[in-house]
């Protein structure tokens, strides 16, 4: 009760602020918007374990012209930031959601990626998104607000931190009737404990104070980082060959089940085979090093992985019938299935190990690297360590090491 009291008390203020606060003013277009493309959903992952902490994330990113830049860095760092989200005591589990926006006219209003714990396929798509459009001023970051709040899977789990990030250089769109705007919005983000962070790429002054009060009503952090972004982009003498073990540990992942369940993973395979195909060696070197974190097992294993739920005891390799199996091991006689699947998990084990040695090392050098940057801590890196250091410290989370990079 007392947080929906609250939340109406938010909720006329804010309304009250904006009626004040002087209209951010765009030019109204009449060109016909194209649909959203619908993203391949997964089907629902149950979380490892009950008592598990939760980190739920979501990022609101503009995608017009401008942004260019910011979006290379986002497809370069996400690995860093789930790395970094991963670090807390005890260990989360991490759902990551996209949705990027531009504004009434380009190629699409918004686009969502819902939130997963499966990172692979979310970046796969992230890959797809490209810099274009805009150019006349204020953007739809109502539109893309709203979509962040309302049409997620947020979770119920009891004290997840749940947190937005909303990500761009230009003001929103005050003037488009009927819209919801982000006074209301904020207030329904405030009644859910959903936390609203802003991040202005560049210095356009008309940005500022709606964006100041975005995170001010959304109970979060404002901040401003260069055009692009302003991360650190350090490669390391790590990197190729961790991006090569990532690769290897990944082939050693078998799925089995129904059709349906086979096949939704074969999604999440192919997702995988496009980012060791596109992705640099720094950004592969990062998700291996998230991959071999407990808070990246899921995003490694996916659902329905025969080698570690064979290993564990969760299945009777036995008594699994034929059409359950992977396809190779269908032409594997059944004396000889568990031996291969021991060889697997042998083979994983060691991948595993030279993994996180391996991170080890790229982590040292990089601290190190780091330390004798001037900025670092003004880099984005640093500002959102610093902004989930303090926020999620509400859900019982523990930082002390510093950001990924």
């Amino acid at each position: 009760m007392k947080h929906k009291i609250l939340g109406i008390a938010l909720f006329v203020i804010t309304v009250c602020t904006v009626a004040l606060y002087p209209a951010i003013r765009g030019v109204a277009l009449t060109t016909t918007i194209e649909p959203p493309v619908t993203p391949v959903v997964l089907p629902p992952i149950k979380p490892i374990g009950n008592q598990k902490p939760l980190v739920e994330v979501v990022f609101v990113l503009d995608t017009t012209g401008s942004m260019d830049g910011l979006i290379q860095t986002a497809k370069e760092k996400i690995w860093s930031i789930a790395s970094t989200m991963a670090q807390a005591e005890p260990s989360p589990e991490i759902r990551m959601g996209l949705v990027a926006y531009r504004d009434r006219g380009d190629q699409y209003v918004t686009q969502v990626i819902d939130l997963s714990d499966d990172l692979d396929s979310m970046y796969a798509q992230l890959m797809e998104f490209n810099a274009d459009g805009g150019g006349d001023g204020p953007e739809s970051v109502n539109a893309a607000l709203n979509d962040a709040v309302n049409k997620m899977s947020w979770s119920q789990q009891q004290d997840a931190y749940q947190v937005v990030f909303l990500v761009g250089d230009a003001p929103p769109h005050m003037d488009y009737q009927g819209e919801a705007q982000y006074p209301a919005i904020l207030a329904t983000a405030n009644q859910r404990g959903i936390v609203v962070n802003t991040i202005q790429c560049g210095n356009l002054g008309v940005t500022v104070a709606p964006w100041q009060q975005i995170a001010q009503i959304g109970g979060g952090r404002y901040f401003q980082v260069e055009q692009a972004g302003g991360a650190l982009a350090m490669a390391t003498p790590f990197d190729r060959e961790l991006a090569k073990l990532s690769a290897a540990l990944d082939d050693t992942r078998l799925y089995f089940g129904s059709v349906r369940e086979k096949a939704a993973m074969e999604e999440k395979t192919k997702a995988t085979d496009k980012l060791h195909g596109l992705a640099s060696d720094a950004s592969r070197a990062r998700r291996a090093a998230f991959n071999a974190s407990e808070a990246g097992k899921r995003n490694f294993l996916g659902r329905k992985e025969l080698v570690e739920a064979v290993t564990v005891g969760e299945v009777d390799l036995d008594a699994l019938a034929p059409e359950a199996l992977p396809a190779t091991l269908q032409a594997v006689a059944p004396a000889a299935r568990k031996k291969v699947v021991e060889e697997f998990a042998a083979k994983r084990q060691e991948l595993q190990s030279q993994i996180k040695a391996l991170s080890g090392k790229r982590d040292d050098f990089l601290t190190d690297r780091a330390a004798e940057t001037e900025g670092a801590t003004d880099s984005l890196d640093h500002q959102i360590y610093e902004t989930v250091r303090s926020q999620a410290s509400g859900a019982g989370l523990e930082y002390r090491d510093g950001p990924a990079y």
